[in-house]
């Protein structure tokens, strides 16, 4: 790093805020928890408050402590200085991408942020994170965001209620886990209706009687690394929604595969 990019992210680093989440002390038998990097901020959302519904809401349900990386800039073309080292990512053992970073464009940085996902690292990837890291030849081609994600969006439209039936009985996210319809949100579309063969479909949305599409689904990336991915997410009432906070839980736990008794607290069992 120059002299004045490790200056730069001296100057940002007051832009986000880190915190380490646990629901109560871990005691010298009992299970480690998973250390998780939640990574926010850009345009459009309420992340100042989602980061703790999130944090606090997964760690209530699961063993799960989080470090919080929030960008306090509102712009969709300003990079997480999180992701300012190659390192950025040691030490975690998932990363949730909820970002809202779509001109953040340059292949260097989509590369360094992809790295220890390309390298197994687990992902969740909530809401806006789908509609970052737009580089060349989207959205026709499968850039290397859309490879990570699985499932390409483009847009959305106005804010309805979006009901959410699960369609997959078999996958164990799933358990315990029942259709609801959400508060005023955005129904993300889905780029050319499919998803890519890697990735498989949990749950589909429909909004003022829309076609199916889907809102949450899994994908193996590159053969290698577990993704969970849900679009919905937008506004606050959703995001602290016992049901969503339920279903990022189970999705986070399985894309570390640790989906089980042992990490969930009792009260999510």
């Amino acid at each position: 790093m120059t002299p004045t990019s490790s200056h730069s992210f001296r100057i940002h680093a007051v832009l986000f805020f880190l915190c380490v989440f646990s629901q109560s002390v871990i005691s010298a038998g009992d299970v480690k928890p998973i250390r998780a990097l939640l990574v926010l901020g850009g345009c459009c959302h309420d992340y100042n408050a989602q980061k703790d519904f999130l944090a606090k809401g997964i760690a209530e349900r699961a063993h799960v402590e989080f470090v919080i990386a929030l960008d306090k800039d509102t712009s969709t073309g300003h990079m997480n200085p999180v992701y300012e080292k190659a390192d950025w990512a040691d030490g975690f053992d998932v990363v949730i991408h909820d970002e809202c970073s779509s001109d953040v464009k340059d292949l260097a940085i989509i590369d360094r942020i992809l790295e220890p996902h390309r390298q197994g690292l687990p992902a969740v990837l909530l809401h806006c994170g789908m509609h970052s890291y737009r580089s060349e030849g989207y959205p026709k081609a499968v850039t290397p965001w859309f490879e990570f994600t699985g499932l390409q969006t483009t847009g959305h439209g106005r804010q309805a209620p979006i009901h959410v039936s699960f369609t997959d009985a078999t996958n164990p996210i799933r358990t315990g886990l029942t259709d609801w319809t959400t508060v005023n949100e955005e129904l993300y579309n889905n780029s050319e209706g499919k998803l890519l063969e890697t990735a498989s479909t949990l749950a589909v949305g429909q909004q003022d009687g829309s076609t199916d599409a889907t809102v949450v689904w899994t994908n193996n990336y590159r053969m290698k690394t577990r993704v969970f991915a849900t679009t919905l997410g937008h506004n606050n009432a959703t995001v602290e929604d016992a049901r969503y906070l339920d279903l990022v839980t189970r999705g986070l736990l399985w894309s570390c595969d640790k989906l089980n008794d042992k990490y969930l607290r009792p009260a999510a069992k």
